[in-house]
C-alpha cells in the first residue's frame, strides 16, 4: 500500500507549540526562531486543510481538530523512538563481523583480538576471509585491506606504511654453507615488485603466499612490516636492508553508518591504542 507523505518536520513542530501553547518556547526547544515555527504551522494547516491553534487574550488555544489529532501523534512519536532504538539496538551488540586478509589476520590482528576479548569476554567474532567482500552482502561490520586509503569509505591506517624486503635465516644458513650467494632469486607479487632487473624465481597471488614461500626458503621478498615484524625479532627470517616507506598499508575501513556504531568505535581504539603484540 502506498503511504500517505507526512511532513514530519511540520508534525514535529506543531507537537513543540501544543505543549507550550507558545511559539516563541517551541522556537527555544527546536532551536529554531518564532517565525520558523508559525510558518511551519501555516504550512501544516495548509496541507492538513484545518485550523490547529486560535489566539486569544490568555494565548494560544488548540483547535478541536488539534485536540483530535494530537495524542495519536504523540504515540506515533513514542513509536518512532522505540523504531530508532530497535534499529540501534545492533550498536551494543557484542558480535563483530571482520573481513581481514589470512596473513594480516595470523600475523597482526589475532593476538590484539584476543585481548580485545579479554578485556570483553562478552564479545564474539566472525571472520571473513576475503577483504574486499561486499559490505551489505556480507553483513560486515569493518574490514582490514591493504591499500593506499580508506577512499570512499570512513577509515584508520592501523599500522605505518613501510616495508622491507626480507629472506629466511635458514636460507643464508645454507647458502653460506654451500658457498652460494646468498638469497637466490625474488618472490614476486602483486603488492611487492622486486628491484628492477632482479631474477623472479616464483610469481605468487598475495601478500600470505609471498610471506610462506620466503619461510619456506624459496626465496627472498618485499613485504609490509607488520606482516614480518614478529619473525624479524625471533630469528626466522633476515632483513635485507633498511624498512622503507610504502604507498599501501593496512587499513580498517567500514562505510558511514556501521563506523557510527558504538562497538565498532570501541573496537578501533582498541586497534590503534594497540603497540606490538599484545600479551
Amino acid at each position: 500500500m502506498k503511504r500517505t507523505h507526512l511532513p514530519l518536520n511540520a508534525l514535529r513542530v506543531f507537537d513543540a507549540a501544543a505543549r507550550h501553547l507558545s511559539f516563541t518556547r517551541a522556537a527555544d526547544e527546536l532551536a529554531v526562531t518564532p517565525a520558523a515555527v508559525g510558518q511551519q504551522i501555516r504550512a501544516l494547516e495548509d496541507v492538513l486543510g484545518v485550523v490547529l491553534f486560535r489566539r486569544t487574550s490568555r494565548g494560544l488555544e488548540l483547535t478541536g481538530e488539534a485536540m483530535a489529532g494530537l495524542d495519536p501523534l504523540r504515540e506515533g512519536f513514542l513509536r518512532f523512538e522505540e523504531s530508532v532504538q530497535a534499529m540501534q539496538a545492533g550498536q551494543s551488540s557484542h558480535a563483530y563481523a571482520l573481513a581481514a586478509p589470512r596473513e594480516f589476520y595470523a600475523q597482526w590482528l589475532a593476538p590484539r583480538l584476543a585481548a580485545f576479548h579479554r578485556a570483553h569476554p562478552q564479545v564474539r567474532f566472525q571472520l571473513i576471509a576475503e577483504e574486499e567482500a561486499d559490505f551489505t552482502e556480507a553483513n560486515l561490520d569493518v574490514a582490514i585491506r591493504l591499500v593506499e586509503g580508506p577512499g570512499e569509505l570512513e577509515g584508520v591506517e592501523l599500522a605505518p606504511a613501510r616495508r622491507i624486503a626480507v629472506i629466511a635465516t635458514a636460507t643464508v644458513a645454507n647458502g653460506a654453507a654451500e658457498g652460494v650467494a646468498e638469497g637466490g632469486g625474488w618472490i614476486a607479487w602483486p603488492g611487492g615488485a622486486p628491484p628492477e632487473g632482479a631474477e623472479v624465481l616464483l610469481q605468487v597471488g598475495n601478500a600470505g603466499q609471498a610471506l610462506s614461500s620466503v619461510l619456506a626458503g624459496l626465496g627472498r621478498a618485499t613485504m609490509p612490516l607488520p606482516l614480518v615484524e614478529e619473525a624479524l625479532v625471533d630469528g626466522r627470517l633476515v632483513a635485507l636492508g633498511e624498512a622503507e616507506d610504502s604507498r599501501r598499508s593496512y587499513w580498517l575501513v567500514a562505510p558511514r553508518p556501521q563506523w557510527r556504531q558504538k562497538k565498532v568505535r570501541a573496537l578501533v581504539e582498541h586497534l590503534v591504542g594497540s603497540t606490538g603484540a599484545p600479551g
